[in-house]
């Protein structure tokens, strides 16, 4: 039980991370503006991260994976962290959280 807790508090740790890291031409992170589609974590506390962009022309497209996979893999206990990036769903406003829409004016 005690490994499992490990994984939720690596998982949080992890969140933490994606939720300070912001979309440059939106003033709302990554995580709340729902570009984050899954994160996995195996036994050996190596990430792996779905995620997708605004829109394929994002000008951020490179530059933002590699932030995402630098700053998870700061996270003490985290032995590896690799990004992929899809667009399939692609984005859309309906993946933002509530206090994202709120953030922007949307609500």
């Amino acid at each position: 039980m005690e490994e499992f807790k490990d994984e939720i508090n690596l998982g949080e740790s992890v969140v933490k991370v994606l939720k300070g890291i912001y979309d440059p031409e939106i003033p709302v992170d990554i995580y709340e503006l729902g570009l984050i589609y899954d994160v996995m974590i195996n036994e050996d506390n190596e990430v792996k991260i779905l995620m997708t962009l605004t829109s394929p022309n994002c000008p951020v497209a490179e530059s933002l994976p590699k932030e995402v996979e630098d700053k998870v893999q700061k996270i003490e206990t985290i032995t590896s962290c690799e990004v992929e990036i899809t667009f399939d769903p692609p984005w859309s406003k309906d993946l933002m959280s509530e206090e994202a829409k709120l953030e922007l004016g949307m609500l």
